[in-house]
Parts: C-alpha cells; sequence; structure tokens
C-alpha cells in the first residue's frame, strides 16, 4: 500500500490483519525506523553531536539502508510464502526503484491509499501525533504513480470498507499487473523528504 502519511493505511493494514479469510502479516517502514530510533536513544542517552548533518547526508547513511532493510525483509517473508502488507511511504525516485528491484520477481498488488490533501491536513492537525507538513509534503511525490491495481480512497470509504475492497480483489484472482509496468526512475541530484509516518 502506497500513500502519504495519514492517508489510512496503517489501519486499512490492521482491518485487514483482524479478518479472518487470508492471514496477513503487516510491514511497516515506520516500524523499522522507530526500532532504529529506539536503538540509539536507548544505547547513546546522552551522545551530543558536535556538528550538524543535513537531511540528504541523513537519507544517504541511515534512511536509505533502512528502506532497503525493509523491502528485502518484506520479499524474504514474501518468499517464505507469507503474505505480506506492506505499509510504505514510497516519496523519492531511490526508493521506488529499490522496490522494482527487490519486488519484480514477487506477486505484488500494488494499492493506491488515496486521499485530498485538505484531507491530510486536517487528519494531522487532529491526530496531534505527526509533524504539520509532513503529508502534503509527500503529496505529490507519493501520488504522482498512474498505474495501480486497485485504489482505495479513504474519504469515500471507511477503514472496514476499503479492507473489504482489497479482499474483495485478491478473492477475484485477477492479475496484479501495475507494479510489472512500471520502469525504473532517473534518480535525481538531491533526496528530499525523508520524514516517514
Amino acid at each position: 500500500m502506497n500513500g502519504t502519511s495519514s492517508a489510512g493505511k496503517t489501519i486499512i493494514s490492521m482491518e485487514l490483519i483482524n479478518q479472518k479469510e487470508i492471514l496477513f502479516h503487516h510491514l511497516s517502514i515506520d516500524d523499522f525506523l522507530h526500532n532504529f530510533n529506539e536503538f540509539i536513544d536507548k544505547k547513546f542517552p546522552n551522545i551530543k553531536p558536535t556538528r550538524n548533518v543535513d537531511d540528504h547526508v541523513v537519507a544517504q547513511i541511515i534512511f536509505d539502508p533502512i528502506a532497503s532493510m525493509f523491502y528485502s525483509t518484506v520479499k524474504l517473508f514474501s518468499e517464505m510464502g507469507l503474505n505480506v502488507i506492506v505499509d510504505t511511504v514510497i516519496e523519492n525516485d531511490k526508493w521506488f526503484n529499490d522496490c522494482l528491484d527487490v519486488f519484480s520477481d514477487q506477486p505484488t498488488l500494488f494499492i493506491g491509499v488515496i486521499c485530498s490533501k485538505e484531507e491530510l491536513i486536517r487528519r494531522e492537525q487532529i491526530r496531534g501525533d505527526r509533524q504539520i507538513g509532513l503529508a502534503s509534503s509527500q503529496y505529490d511525490k507519493v501520488y504522482c504513480f498512474n498505474e495501480y491495481d486497485l485504489e482505495v480512497n479513504t474519504e469515500e470509504l471507511n477503514p472496514t470498507e476499503c479492507a473489504e475492497k482489497i479482499l474483495s480483489f485478491i478473492k477475484s484472482d485477477k492479475d496484479y499487473s501495475a507494479f510489472k509496468k512500471l520502469r525504473k526512475r532517473n534518480i535525481s541530484g538531491s533526496i528530499e523528504g525523508v520524514s516517514i509516518r
């Protein structure tokens, strides 16, 4: 599932996990980043950097390898025959290309979790646990895809209805073809928007 922060991916994932027809395993990029941050906080609670590091450098050193490990873990689960819900934000060309590399030989149902920018802003303000403006900053990068196997609009459907729509598609035995049609992108000189949630 690809969608911005606050689009509704995680709550749809929970609905899919809680149903009894198909067993799913939920893997979220947030969990990978949280575990890394927790490790640093516990291992080095008093660390005091002697200089600032800009976001581009942080992305190359930390976020890109964590995203790569996340995608590799998803592929491992798939190779073991497990149904995996991939809860992610594909917000730059490098991560998109990494997805293509890792999942090209896997059965990948590519789902767009769609929501308007206005509603995303409203949800961020209500939630209070997200950086205000994060979803807006991701919006154009995340929703630049025009090829999905299935789209669910979380303004039109509640999480249960979204999950039911996804299950119905899976049970229909339709071909998962969208991901196979996508092609690698040229990676720009800088990687922006490394915040995930």
